[in-house]
């Protein structure tokens, strides 16, 4: 059975859509509320994003064998996240996930998980 990390194209295509997902981010005027949530250097996270979505796409666990459980929420606890925030780091997910890939069956049934998991990343009522 193929996995959608295979699908997608493996390493190189996960690769190339986290890049520009950080591209994106850095801007993106709709992006602003999440950017600035960031470090000024996004290297780091570009990996982190990198290395938990090979896994969860079903490549290897590189993740998990790093960094431990993802426990994306309590890693997060930290940075204040909320409507302008989620909406930003959806826009720059969807944009790049357009730009990158080009499976419309898998993009339905990855992309409503991706904005259930953002939507749970909410740790702040909207000011």
């Amino acid at each position: 059975m193929t996995t959608p990390y295979e699908r997608l194209g493996g390493e190189a295509a996960v690769r190339r859509f986290t890049r520009r997902f950080y591209d994106l981010m850095d801007s993106e005027p709709e992006a602003a509320a999440c950017r600035a949530i960031h470090p000024a250097d996004l290297a780091g996270s570009e990996q982190k994003l990198f290395e938990y979505l090979t896994g969860w796409l079903g490549g290897p666990p590189i993740f998990v064998e790093r960094r431990g459980p993802p426990m994306l929420r309590a890693r997060h606890l930290h940075a204040p996240i909320a409507g302008p925030e989620i909406a930003g780091w959806l826009h720059c997910f969807r944009r790049a996930w357009d730009e990158t890939f080009d499976d419309p069956e898998l993009t339905a049934l990855i992309l409503p998980q991706v904005e259930k998991l953002a939507l749970h990343m909410r740790n702040r009522p909207d000011s």
